[in-house]
């Protein structure tokens, strides 16, 4: 009897466009709710279960932004992509993803508590902007952490 298990660890097609995100990459970025800081910091992208989903490792040096892991995957029939994320807090939310030519996106509409991050990353694939927002209210949206990435693997 075969192990189905390993029949379905081949690439997802679907995920093809997160080729360009695999790999290691330094971090810098701020955060409006600590001024005067820089936070440096570590994150890796790999292919998990033979490329059916990406996994993501961020880690920060420094105290205030948690360390955490996603995983990206896709809904074939819709052509949605998503991310379950989990944190050292023993955080865990679910977040949709839209990846098109240089644009990584993710989202959450979470009552109280809002999120919104978008990536534009460079042409060559070397480094890339993170911009990220947050709403507490449903209504306003205030900044939230920013990141540069550059590309070390």
């Amino acid at each position: 009897m075969k192990n189905s298990k390993q029949e379905a660890a081949i690439p997802n097609p679907a995920l093809k466009p997160f080729e360009r995100l695999i790999g290691e990459w330094e971090t810098i970025g701020t955060h409006p709710y600590f001024p005067g800081t820089t936070f440096h910091g570590h994150t890796s992208f790999k292919w998990i279960e033979g490329g059916a989903f990406v996994i993501m490792h961020s880690e920060i040096e420094e105290e205030g932004i948690p360390s955490g892991i996603a995983i990206f995957g896709s809904d074939e029939a819709t052509g949605e992509y998503f991310m379950l994320y989990f944190d050292e807090r023993k955080v865990s939310r679910k977040y949709d993803v839209s990846f098109s030519e240089n644009k990584l996106k993710w989202w959450r509409n979470a009552s109280g508590f809002s999120q919104r991050y978008t990536w534009a990353i460079s042409d060559d694939g070397n480094f890339i902007i993170s911009t990220g927002e947050l709403s507490k209210d449903d209504t306003t949206w205030e900044k939230d952490l920013e990141l540069t990435f550059n590309r070390i693997k």
